[in-house]
């Protein structure tokens, strides 16, 4: 892709923020390396790549490349069967342990994506790891255990030179104290020494190797520890022999293992610039664009990636799909320039794998070459004025570009007479348009946006400038030329608005008329804007009280099987209950019980069945009226009112209508309601339970079971217990009401009756029978 447009967009301090996230030197080089791609199939597996590892570290699982070392110039060395530096060595063990961390992490879990492969190729050679870090302790120590040779030759080192302190300490303190300088040992040309007094040097016997500076002090080696200091050298140059054997050794090992380490290099090199990759996607809350759906852009809230997030105001571009040109136009610093170079940017982005700061959705199209020319082009070694520098430039672009290309121009044409410079500018935008090339303009010239109202395929866009703040909005409206507001930015910095007015005199009249238009399709535009926020902001309030009502709708649909399941235990518990007290009831019969036993037993379950009863009276709701009815003539707008029939409160937004129709608003939503369907809101509204009636399971006696009983002849007692056996019968038998013959006589039986009929929950009334019916002798009994 063109080199001097990726410069302009300044794709060179993108590579530096890439390059920051990678973690091997390897990597690094790897990010530095990479530019825009132009193949479609080579551009989605690189942004696949990229996706798969965002998701991998975003599910919380990160690595680091850092042990993976550049062994480029280890390679050239054990092709040859060189020996290797420790340190070399120790690269290779890094290298070795990164590459099993790596593979280790990316096969942990059955995560089929495009990386996969590629952790299943790396192929750690613990077993060489190891015995490099076995054997060197550091770049600058070979262990004592790196072979039995060494670790002999080190052993009779220091016992040579702990012979020879000793040796030396009885010379020092004793022998030869006098004769000293000082009472220690010293070391020259890697020799044990003492340092003897110049007057005394005859006095000891050995080998002078050093004296001081003023000549007071020599250093000598005694005779009697000469041998065992060339022992110790002679251990010292076989320590270097057994150690380079072993470097040696090492070296062949690591040998045969070059083509797993070329192979891991290069595949955990590609692995940390793809993971760089995705660390700057979720560092710049970036997206994956998308190329499937259309050769067109369509950037959803794009950000310029050097902007501070939090500072940059988003902008939406759509370009290509039903035009192929945009031409940008407003006030200076207003962001024209910041669009051009964002939407070239973001496109080069795209093309070489990475995400984009923008919304999910965004749309790109892959371009063979990218061309900007923005900028002062002025040389004065090439003799260049800024015009001609800049049609330089556009001339190498109008030569090169074709119908895969997108070309950007900032202030085209600008720095020469604005006439001509407006005609050549058209003229330039309707080549590029034969071409077929995609195109983004940023121009002053009123032309301009007049060659974009009346030219098919070309669109004009303007970004907003607030007079009022005398500062830049920075946001790009599509659709809509922009104006210079030059007058007005000049009256709000104190120009005399007589030299404004007469600066207006001398514009044409249908360049005027031109501005008033755009200065009324701005007015509309914000206009519609608010509009559009509004109905956002009414949309979302709608979303969020559906939201709330499908939740209330989900808990009471939980509610209503939780009682539903409550219900049915306590159905199934009463059954079990009836069916224990049958069972008992029939085995009391077949054992012969006597009637009195039988009567003790029926009455305690009478007494259960009335505690039941009672429990469920008290536990039941008692219906509460209703609220309060509307008053027609008090009524009024913003009263509090809940309609019986839909179930919902509101506030009166309108007066009843001629058909008698209410308008109530509840939340965002406004409903006609009948004014008799209302009532005051402030009541509390309770919905009378609904009476439901236990079925029993007296089916046997319904079909023989009389509707009136005779208690003639009988006592009170007796009476009373013969009329509770039968009233039990006849409600099990689901009677409506029945006949009770005691009598006139004294009214002595009557009056117990009625007093035992008062305690009965379930009976509902009494009363004597009609004249002709039996009147005073018999009572009717409803249950």
């Amino acid at each position: 892709m063109n080199r001097k447009t990726l410069e302009i967009l300044e794709y060179d301090k993108l590579i530096q923020l890439l390059s920051a996230c990678a973690t091997s030197d390897s990597g690094k080089i790897k990010c530095a390396s990479l530019h825009p791609l132009r193949n479609r199939e080579a551009i989605l597996k690189s942004l696949e790549n990229t996706s798969d590892a965002v998701a991998r570290v975003l599910a919380g699982k990160k690595i680091s490349f850092g042990g993976n070392k550049n062994l480029n110039e280890c390679f050239k060395a054990m092709s040859v069967e060189a020996t290797l530096a420790i340190s070399e060595l120790l690269m290779i063990a890094s290298s070795m342990e990164c590459a099993k961390n790596v593979k280790d992490y990316g096969l942990a879990e059955e995560r089929e994506d495009s990386l996969r492969e590629m952790f299943e190729n790396i192929v750690p050679s613990e077993s060489l790891a190891k015995e490099i870090r076995r054997v060197i302790v550091s770049e600058d120590e070979i262990a004592d255990d790196a072979s039995p040779t060494l670790k002999s030759i080190r052993r009779e080192m220091v016992n040579t030179a702990s012979r020879i302190h000793s040796d030396l300490n009885k010379m020092v303190n004793s022998t030869y104290r006098t004769y000293l300088q000082d009472a220690v040992i010293t070391m020259r040309n890697d020799r044990y020494c003492i340092p003897v007094k110049a007057e005394y040097k005859g006095q000891v016997k050995g080998i002078v190797h050093d004296q001081s500076k003023g000549g007071m002090t020599f250093f000598i080696e005694p005779a009697a520890i000469v041998e065992q200091n060339n022992r110790i050298q002679e251990l010292e140059a076989e320590e270097r022999e057994e150690i380079n054997r072993i470097l040696h050794n090492l070296s062949k090992e690591a040998a045969t293992h070059l083509e797993e380490l070329k192979i891991n290099q290069e595949i955990l090199s590609e692995l940390d610039f793809i993971f760089a990759k995705a660390s700057l996607a979720i560092n710049e809350e970036a997206v994956m664009p998308d190329y499937e759906s259309g050769e067109y852009l369509d950037i959803k809230r794009a950000r310029h990636p050097f902007i501070d997030k939090n500072k940059v105001v988003p902008i939406d571009i759509i370009l290509g799909e039903k035009y192929s040109c945009l031409i940008v136009t407003g006030p200076n610093t207003g962001g024209k320039t910041v669009s051009l170079k964002t939407t070239g940017l973001l496109c080069a982005m795209g093309q070489s794998g990475l995400f984009i700061p923008a919304a999910p959705g965004s749309k790109l199209k892959i371009f063979r070459d990218i061309y900007a020319e923005i900028g002062d082009e002025q040389s004065i070694e090439q003799s260049l004025s800024t015009f001609s520098g800049h049609m330089k430039g556009i001339v190498s672009i109008l030569k090169e570009a074709n119908h895969n290309s997108l070309c950007l121009f900032d202030e085209l044409c600008s720095g020469t007479d604005p006439t001509e410079g407006a005609a050549l500018a058209i003229a330039i935008i309707s080549r590029l348009m034969d071409k077929r090339a995609t195109v983004m303009v940023t121009t002053h010239y009123a032309e301009l946006k007049i060659f974009a109202l009346n030219t098919e395929n070309v669109e004009n866009a303007c970004c907003e400038f607030d007079v009022e703040t005398l500062s830049p909005t920075y946001r790009l409206y599509i659709g809509i030329a922009g104006k210079s507001n030059a007058f007005a930015i000049s009256e709000k910095l104190g120009l005399d608005k007589r030299i404004i007015e007469r600066a207006k005199l001398e514009m044409d009249d249908s360049r005027e008329d031109f501005e008033d238009i755009l200065k009324d399709l701005e007015e509309a535009r914000k206009s519609i804007e608010s509009d559009r926020e509004e109905a956002a902001r009414l949309r979302k309030e709608v979303e969020k009280l559906k939201e709330e009502l499908d939740r209330n709708k989900e808990n009471a649909n939980e509610r209503k099987e939780k009682i539903l399941r409550e219900a049915r235990e306590e159905a199934r518990s009463i059954l079990e209950d009836a069916k224990e007290e049958a069972d008992e009831a029939i085995r009391l019969y077949n054992s012969g019980s006597s009637i009195q036993e039988m009567e003790k037993k029926r009455a305690a379950l009478r007494k259960k069945i009335d505690d039941n009863a009672s429990k469920i009276k008290n536990t039941e709701k008692k219906p509460e009226k209703t609220g309060k009815k509307v008053d027609r003539d008090k009524l009024k707008v913003g009263d509090r009112v809940h309609s019986v029939s839909m179930g919902m409160t509101g506030e009166i937004k309108k007066l009843p209508d001629s058909k008698g129709k209410v308008t109530i608003a509840a939340g965002i939503m406004e409903f006609k309601v009948a004014f008799d369907d209302l009532i005051y809101a402030k009541e509390e509204i309770v919905k009378e339970p609904t009476r439901t009636t236990n079925m029993a399971s007296g089916f046997s006696k319904a079909a023989t079971i009389s509707t009136e009983i005779n208690l003639l002849g009988l006592n009170s007692d007796e009476a009373i217990a013969k009329l509770d056996k039968y009233l039990d019968d006849a409600y099990l038998s689901h009677l409506h009401s029945v006949r009770v013959v005691h009598g006139k006589g004294t009214g002595a039986l009557r009056s117990a009756i009625h007093k035992y009929l008062k305690r009965l929950d379930f009976v509902s009334e009494f009363h004597l029978a009609e004249q002709g019916e039996g009147d005073a002798g018999v009572t009717i009994v409803v249950f």
